[in-house]
């Protein structure tokens, strides 16, 4: 099989492991299991743990001691056994555990992927750079086809949906070991702990610009799976005010725009970043999670229909005009020498710090709007909308950078 199409398929699975369950699965415990929020959120929070440490370690193993694609795989398959479990689970305790040591199998995969990827292009001579991003957004039809699958068989509010992420995750973990063999790295060129989870960058604290940006990359991650882990259950709240409307009958369907948006938002990156500058971009990147938020907090499957589809088209520029543009930002501004390792200070903050605390008071704010079992969605989406909106007050104001265009084609590997 052609190696572009073997790495198709591998890069599919990958994200359709994580799209079968990572929007519907919090409409399942609000609804089916009747978790708090507190409680889903601070199982979703399991993610930004995991991430804290389980890429770096994960990743110093695949260095030093065993081949990436097999250390991919073994993550694969003990994954497939924890959702396998997670499934049968239905009391708060015992599925915060699975779903912990689920996220410390599947994390650290996202970057794993990659290394196999970037391995199996460089060993057929072909240009990574140019090769790799048509490829890689097969991970991204990968998650919006599982969110279908999960829809279309009506699973978003069963266990099934972890059947069928952990029946993807076990054809993950035995197709990675097919993939072309990527040998632990020589002592000199592997990685340190630190420099892996990117402590080597805490040096960029000492500039105040690159701080400024940090602590606000944390405050915004803690934003990214907000509307992950409540949309499935805000949507199905609507069930007796709207019944059988589209975004009741088809949660994933309707949240699956906001994946689409996604992979077109990405090709705009290019142009806004020369016109308007890292500093601009991001505050769109702010005001466009203010919207989102708050086009949740007025919108409905009934009339207001159109409000959550525009909310969905706009989550695109509000997570790629962050997640890429902040990662090209962190590129240009760290020295050479410390790139990796700031690339990885900056997921730590995201995906981990960022993604931890957004988990936790995400949970408590609905909680707090909570009463009788019934949930004040339109306080609660506000309230978000205005954490974002706080931050697009402040951001200009304390973040100060010169726009310069030229200065993005500067970037050296």
């Amino acid at each position: 099989m052609n190696i572009k199409l073997r790495l198709i398929v591998m890069n599919f699975l990958q994200f359709f492991i994580w799209g079968s369950w990572l929007i519907s699965l919090g409409g399942y415990m609000i609804v089916t299991l009747n978790f708090t929020g507190v409680e889903v959120g601070s199982i979703f929070a399991t993610m930004g743990i995991a991430s804290l440490f389980m890429p770096a370690v994960m990743g110093i193993i695949a260095d030093r001691f065993f081949n990436a694609e097999r250390v991919l795989g073994a993550c694969h398959i003990a994954g497939a056994l924890l959702l396998f479990l997670a499934a049968q689970i239905e009391d708060y305790p015992s599925l915060y555990i699975i779903m912990l040591f689920n996220c410390m199998a599947y994390m650290p995969t996202i970057a794993l992927a990659n290394t196999v990827s970037y391995n199996a292009l460089e060993k057929n001579n072909m240009d990574i750079v140019k090769s790799f991003p048509p490829i890689r957004v097969w991970g991204t039809i990968g998650f919006i086809a599982a969110m279908w699958v999960v829809d279309l068989l009506d699973l978003t509010k069963s266990p099934m949906q972890l059947y069928v992420s952990a029946a993807a995750s076990l054809a993950l973990g035995l197709y990675s070991f097919t993939m072309p063999p990527r040998p632990p790295l020589k002592s000199g060129d592997a990685r340190s702990f630190s420099s892996t989870l990117g402590l080597d960058a805490l040096v960029l604290f000492k500039s105040r610009k690159l701080a400024i940006f940090f602590i606000f990359s944390m405050f915004l991650g803690a934003a990214l799976q907000i509307t992950n882990l409540f949309g499935g259950s805000f949507l199905d709240d609507f069930k007796n005010t709207y019944p059988g409307s589209f975004g009741v009958e088809h949660p994933n369907l309707l949240l699956s725009i906001s994946q689409i948006s996604e992979t077109l938002f990405i090709l705009t990156i290019p142009f806004f970043l020369y016109k308007f500058g890292i500093r601009t971009v991001m505050l769109f990147s702010i005001i466009a999670w203010v919207l989102r938020f708050a086009l949740f907090g007025i919108g409905n499957p009934g009339d207001g229909l159109w409000l959550l589809v525009l909310s969905m088209i706009i989550y695109g520029m509000a997570f790629d005009f962050f997640n890429i543009s902040g990662s090209l930002f962190v590129e240009r501004e760290a020295d050479p020498a410390i790139r990796a390792s700031a690339q990885g200070l900056f997921m730590l903050m995201t995906n981990g710090l960022g993604a931890f605390f957004g988990g936790i008071l995400s949970g408590w704010v609905v909680d707090f709007f909570t009463s009788g079992g019934v949930r004040d969605w339109q306080s609660i989406w506000f309230t978000f909308a205005g954490y974002a909106l706080l931050l697009a007050i402040i951001f200009p104001f304390v973040f100060k950078y010169k726009h310069v265009p030229d200065q993005l084609k500067a970037i050296k590997h």
